[in-house]
């Protein structure tokens, strides 16, 4: 029963809401890859939105260009997982892979088409 944190952000105003997601709407993201383009009608959200990555329960971020569900050692030059601090350095880093897994905690993701929901606290006040 995976459970994750939906972190959506809206690239034109530069907001992001947090959204809990729970068994079954979770098991909607399992199996997706980051660069997939996912219609949030399923989720309760107006719109479409693109993963852009995500981490695990340990904080071992996601990368695109690693294939799978896997933890691996790969040599990295550059973000997401590593940020050189001289030019030209290269360091081998655990990463995990490209598809959402139940041991993915964090899913990133920006809005494509349509709004960002309003966030929880809103929504407990009512307004």
């Amino acid at each position: 029963m995976p459970e994750f944190q939906l972190v959506l952000s809206d690239p034109r105003s530069g907001r992001s809401v947090k959204l809990d997601l729970k068994d079954p709407q979770s098991s909607v993201l399992l199996g997706l890859k980051v660069g997939d383009v996912v219609d949030g009608s399923v989720l309760g959200i107006k719109g479409k939105f693109k993963i852009t990555g995500g981490s695990d329960k340990s904080g071992t971020p996601m990368r695109p260009d690693v294939h799978g569900g896997v933890k691996k050692y790969a040599l990295l030059s550059g973000p997401p997982g590593f940020r050189p601090r001289k030019s030209g350095e290269r360091r081998r880093k655990l990463v995990r892979g490209d598809t959402v897994t139940p041991e993915i905690y964090q899913v990133n993701a920006a809005l494509v088409e349509g709004e960002l929901p309003a966030p929880a606290e809103a929504q407990a006040e009512g307004g």
